[in-house]
């Protein structure tokens, strides 16, 4: 009888247990599912690695096993507009110049730069019968570049600035589009233009301006392009943020092997010239590449430049900058 009594409370005893351990048992993950993508980009060679793995289906294919269903992108003519519209939460993922991203973070932007895009890359074409012999005889001339605050108007006029001519005083700077831009010299309209490739080689290759200074020139090893996640997709789906770097580096080295046939996927999404496109990717002096921490130091230092030109009320640091944690070598 005692014994009998014994075993039944301690049947009692591991009841309550195994009901004590099933209550406190970690909760399930709550987080929503991603369905949809959403990546903005812009008609430059620069990014022709997104453009490639939409046209290639791999950024639907790769990220299918994270729940996603639809990828989608949208074209934007240069960065400040892409970043109005991630700040409007439009956008998830954004391959951008890092100076309008700069200027977005300072405005409340929720996001971070997790890679690198691309280096240098944009060139400064003149009329053919204006005599360049320096940056001294670009005075009392006018340029058309990208907005204030992009990548190619902060270089241009940091370039400027360290050649002793004031911006917009002693040389004029117009904020286009890159197809204002292009339109604008082919009519005589503006001196010269400083923008990403491929539109300087459409306008030598029709015979109304000439290269005369590439990017890296002005400002040597400079980032240009950077690949930016929202804040929400970091904290939220960090695999997916790692698929997107990976499907982008799978795009880079598809092209970098076969890049005829890359210049025609580009040439065909954007309307672009081929002969153009084919030209600029051997006339540029850019380069594609991911790693995030050889970026840091050139960021900062738009940062700097940015908030010297008083496009940005405060100094922005490396940790508001970026999240390097995604990026995975090799």
């Amino acid at each position: 009888m005692k014994t009998l009594k014994i075993t039944a409370i301690a049947l009692i005893a591991m009841a309550l247990l195994l009901l004590t351990a099933g209550c406190t048992q970690p909760a399930t993950n709550t987080t929503v599912p991603i369905k949809e993508i959403r990546i903005g980009y812009q008609p430059s060679t620069h990014q022709m690695a997104e453009i490639t793995a939409m046209a290639k289906g791999w950024w639907q294919q790769d990220l299918a096993p994270y729940g996603v269903v639809n990828v989608s992108d949208k074209v934007f003519p240069s960065g400040p507009p892409e970043m109005q519209a991630m700040l409007a939460g439009e956008l998830d993922v954004a391959y951008v110049g890092a100076a309008p991203v700069l200027s977005a973070l300072t405005t409340g932007l929720d996001a971070k730069i997790v890679a690198g895009v691309n280096t240098q890359g944009s060139d400064l074409v003149v009329r053919n019968d204006l005599d360049y012999t320096g940056p001294q005889s670009l005075k009392g001339t006018t340029i058309g570049t990208f907005p204030p605050g992009s990548i190619q108007d902060t270089v241009l006029r940091d370039w400027l600035k360290k050649n002793n001519l004031i911006p917009d005083k002693d040389v004029f700077i117009k904020g286009m589009t890159p197809g204002d831009a292009v339109t604008a010299i082919l009519a005589g309209k503006v001196d010269g233009i400083f923008l990403p490739t491929p539109s300087p080689s459409t306008v030598v290759n029709q015979g109304k301006g000439k290269i005369v200074v590439h990017s890296g020139d002005m400002y040597p090893n400079h980032t240009c392009c950077v690949l930016v996640v929202s804040g929400k997709l970091i904290r939220e789906h960090p695999e997916i943020v790692r698929q997107i770097i990976r499907t982008n580096d799978k795009a880079v080295a598809w092209n970098q092997q076969n890049l005829d046939e890359a210049a025609e996927i580009y040439s065909t999404k954007i309307g672009a010239n081929l002969a153009d496109v084919k030209a600029s990717l051997k006339e540029w002096d850019g380069s594609w590449a991911s790693d995030p921490n050889v970026i840091v130091e050139p960021v900062l230092n738009y940062a700097k430049i940015q908030y010297e030109l008083g496009f940005i009320k405060k100094p922005l640091t490396k940790e508001e900058i970026f999240d390097l944690t995604f990026y995975q070598k090799g």
